[in-house]
């Protein structure tokens, strides 16, 4: 979990970096920079989500809750892959095609929250 949350941390930050200086008159040509913003504050967000997952996952007492942290996880990493990976497809040009993928990301995320729901639920005393 640790090597997800430093690869999304990574990542993120680099193509944050990435979009605001080396393809930043690209993406306004475009009108693409918005999208490019939302792609990068998804993924930062969930690679801190995938961080704060590691250290509940750290101090819980070994039950259910750990498969649950896993599973918001790679929920999360896919999510970001799809949702993000997607915007920046389109954002960079010519992949048009690939939006109906964003969604299907969008809710991988989802899915990844709701791991994190029913760990808590499953643990009892996070409710």
């Amino acid at each position: 979990m640790k090597v997800a949350a430093g690869a999304l941390g990574l990542t993120g930050v680099s193509l944050g970096a990435f979009g605001a200086h080396g393809l930043k008159e690209s993406l306004a040509a475009n009108n693409m920079a918005q999208a490019w913003e939302t792609a990068v504050l998804y993924h930062l967000i969930h690679a801190l989500a995938v961080l704060c997952v590691t250290a509940f996952s750290a101090n819980a007492a070994a039950d259910t809750s750990d498969r649950w942290f896993s599973r918001a996880v790679w929920a999360w990493v896919v999510g970001v892959i799809l949702f993000s990976g997607s915007l920046y497809a389109m954002a960079l040009g010519g992949l048009t095609r690939i939006g109906f993928i964003t969604p299907i990301g969008g809710i991988a995320l989802l899915v990844g929250w709701g791991c994190v729901l029913a760990s808590a639920s499953k643990r009892g005393t996070e409710r």
